[in-house]
């Protein structure tokens, strides 16, 4: 029986298991809010801004793809345009790729399976900019193609004026979608630094508040718990005073 009585005292009372629960709940919140803002920040880095940086790039490579064309119009010889346009597959490639890795990266960091309207003003200025330098490339093909100078020159003055006139408008195009999706990336990007500081000044005012309630709580239990005490201590000292007291009161009578 001892033994016994002694593991129940050591046992904790319903007390400490509710201020256990209300500790244990509090970090269970703060564990929660804290993953959340982790989440958002490594989105923000690793698939907003790195891939915002590489879609920067987008612009200059497409320009890039550009001059090797006007280059390959410049071109003195068949050898020579062959030479030049020799890495245009390479470039457009590159281009394309930059854009599907944006694409996917804020597919997975806005939980979406289509693109963002901005993502498709691109891909689709993109593709009637690639078309109109394709037509260039395919007047100049001809160019060397061509059985006599008269013809040649002709097919010469068809792709030079279709590089200002044409491919040159369907650039600016490209310029100017690739600016709006940069601006839209930067709004998400700043909405979520807002979301996340919010969270962040929540959960600062949700564990001072629960700490706080924690804190009261348990000092109230404990005043409680003295005040039972000394009242289950001074009981049986009154009821000895009170028997002591009887005998006398007994002789008096």
């Amino acid at each position: 029986m001892g033994i016994r009585t002694s593991m129940l005292r050591r046992m904790p009372g319903w007390r400490q298991v509710l201020i256990s629960l209300l500790v244990a709940g509090l970090g269970w919140f703060a564990a929660q809010a804290l993953q959340q803002v982790d989440r958002d920040l490594r989105i923000l880095y690793t698939e907003y801004t790195v891939a915002a940086t590489d879609l920067a790039h987008v612009l200059a490579d497409v320009m890039r793809y550009r001059t090797t064309i006007i280059r390959a119009l410049e071109a003195p010889s068949q050898r020579d345009f062959e030479r030049i346009t020799a890495s245009l597959p390479h470039q457009r490639a590159l281009v394309e790729r930059t854009i599907d890795r944006f694409a996917e990266a804020s597919r997975g960091a806005d939980g979406r399976q289509d693109d963002a309207p901005e993502l498709l003003a691109v891909r689709e200025s993109l593709a009637v900019y690639f078309a109109a330098a394709d037509r260039t490339m395919t007047l100049l093909q001809e160019r060397w193609r061509a059985t006599s100078a008269a013809d040649a020159a002709e097919r010469q003055s068809l792709a030079e004026r279709h590089v200002a006139d044409t491919a040159g408008p369907k650039l600016v195009q490209v310029t100017l979608a690739i600016d709006r999706l940069l601006d839209t990336v930067a709004m998400v990007g700043k909405d979520m630094r807002d979301a996340g500081t919010g969270v962040i000044r929540k959960l600062s005012l949700a564990l001072w508040l629960g700490s706080l309630a924690i804190a009261g709580f348990n000092l109230l239990v404990g005043i409680r718990a003295s005040v039972s005490t000394a009242a289950s201590s001074a009981e049986p000292q009154l009821a000895a005073t009170h028997q002591r007291e009887e005998p006398g009161t007994s002789l008096g009578a």
